[in-house]
């Protein structure tokens, strides 16, 4: 079964799609489940070691990044809508988006776990993300 189908451009995912990844405390990806592999359009091989934001579109505000760092580099729990690119195409596709921190023998790590956004959700992050860009 597929996690995604395409409309234009977007890749929509499943209701059953659950995207996670883990980084390290520099973003690099320490982690990626088969559901990221999947919608991102790479192997696990080419993203272990990646920055993570390897999958950022240049739609998405740098101002939503650095409040996602700023907030969980805080020991804080970050949730919002991102908007990621799919690997050598003009493809996209939309997560809502929950990163926390952890501690893995002593270094702190972050666990992203992404799940299908509502269609008013995505509209609504997108009206809000060109007052930023």
């Amino acid at each position: 079964m597929s996690i995604y189908t395409l409309s234009g451009n977007e890749r929509v995912l499943s209701q059953e799609a659950f995207l996670v990844s883990e980084t390290d405390d520099k973003g690099n990806i320490l982690f990626a489940n088969n559901d990221f592999c999947n919608a991102a359009g790479y192997t696990i091989d080419e993203l272990i070691g990646k920055p993570h934001n390897i999958v950022r579109h240049s739609d998405m505000p740098k101002a939503a990044f650095k409040d996602l760092w700023d907030t969980v580099k805080s020991g804080s729990t970050w949730t919002g809508f991102v908007k990621n690119a799919v690997k050598n195409s003009s493809e996209y596709y939309w997560v809502y988006a929950t990163v926390y921190p952890v501690l893995r023998d002593g270094k702190r790590c972050y666990i992203s776990c992404r799940k299908k956004p509502t269609e008013d959700e995505i509209s609504s992050s997108i009206a809000l993300y060109k007052t930023l860009l």
